[in-house]
C-alpha cells in the first residue's frame, strides 16, 4: 500500500518540535563559575519571548548597574548581559533597561517596579539588592517585606509571564568582616521561595573566583582596578547569560 503523502511532512513537523534550538546549546558556565549556582528553575516567560521577536528584560540595582568600578556604562554586567543575549539568541531582538543608583535600597528598587513593570511589560526582572542594606545594618525584614510585596504586586499584573531572578551581594572581604552579609542572604532566599522567584548568587559565584584566584578586585593593583572590574562584569554577563538560557530551556520541558 503506497504511504499517505502527508507522512512525511508529520515527521518533519515532529523533527522541528523537537529540535534544539541554537540558543538551548550551553557554552558552559561563564569564566567557571561554579556549576552548582547555574542550574536555574524553569523561566517560561523568557521561553516565551524566545519563540516570538523581542526579550524584554528590566534590570534594578544600585552602584554596579550603574558603571561603578568600571571604564564605562558599556562595561556594565547589564550593557555585556544585553551583547551576550543578542549574539546568543538572534534574530530575537534583546530590550534590556536599566534602573537604580548608588545607595539605592529594596524600597527605592520596589518604587521602581512599580512604576516601569507595566510600562514595559518585561518577560524578565533581575533585582540586584542586599549589599547596601547589609553595609548600611539596615533591617532584614524591611528588605524582605519590599520584595516580597514589589513582586506580589508584579504577579497580580503579569502574573506568571515575568520570570524574577534575585542577584545577591556581591562578595567582598571587607564587607564579610564587617556586615552580618549571611543574614541578607538568608533573607533573599526565603524572598525568593515566597514570591515565586529564584536566586543567582553572586555572592558564591565571585568568592570562587577569589579562592581560585580567577578574579579578585579587591586585592588588583591600583592600575589594574579599572580592567579587573571590567573582567569582573564580564564574567558575571556571561554566568548569568547561561543561567537565564538554562531557565529557558527549563521552561521548554515544561511547555504544553
Amino acid at each position: 500500500m503506497p504511504r499517505a503523502p502527508w507522512l512525511p511532512l508529520l515527521a518533519l513537523a515532529g523533527t522541528l518540535a523537537t529540535a534544539t534550538p541554537a540558543w538551548a546549546q550551553a557554552e558552559g558556565p561563564g569564566c567557571g563559575a561554579p556549576s552548582e549556582t547555574m542550574e536555574a528553575a524553569p523561566m517560561a516567560g523568557v521561553f516565551a519571548a524566545l519563540a516570538h521577536t523581542e526579550l524584554r528584560v528590566l534590570v534594578v540595582g544600585s552602584a554596579s548597574t550603574q558603571a561603578g568600578g568600571t571604564s564605562g556604562k558599556e562595561a556594565t554586567w547589564p550593557e555585556r548581559l544585553q551583547a551576550r543575549l543578542a549574539t546568543r539568541i538572534a534574530p530575537v531582538a534583546v530590550r534590556v533597561e536599566v534602573f537604580g543608583a548608588r545607595g539605592s535600597t529594596a524600597a527605592d528598587h520596589a518604587k521602581i517596579l512599580a512604576e516601569q513593570g507595566p510600562r514595559l511589560r518585561p518577560h524578565l526582572i533581575i533585582w540586584q539588592l542586599g549589599t547596601v542594606e547589609a553595609a548600611r545594618g539596615m533591617p532584614v525584614e524591611e528588605m524582605a517585606e519590599a520584595v516580597q510585596g514589589a513582586l506580589a504586586r508584579l504577579r497580580a499584573i503579569r502574573g506568571e509571564r515575568t520570570d524574577v531572578v534575585l542577584m545577591d551581594p556581591q562578595f567582598s572581604r571587607f564587607l564579610r568582616s564587617n556586615a552580618d552579609v549571611e543574614s541578607y542572604r538568608d533573607w533573599l532566599r526565603v524572598s525568593a521561595a515566597a514570591s515565586g522567584a529564584q536566586m543567582f548568587s553572586r555572592w558564591v559565584i565571585m568568592r570562587h573566583w577569589v579562592e581560585t584566584e580567577r578574579l579578585d578586585l579587591e586585592r588588583a593593583p591600583r592600575s589594574r582596578r579599572v580592567a579587573v572590574a571590567d573582567e569582573l562584569h564580564d564574567c558575571l554577563a556571561k554566568a548569568l547569560a547561561e543561567f537565564i538560557l538554562d531557565g529557558a530551556q527549563r521552561g521548554r520541558r515544561h511547555a504544553p
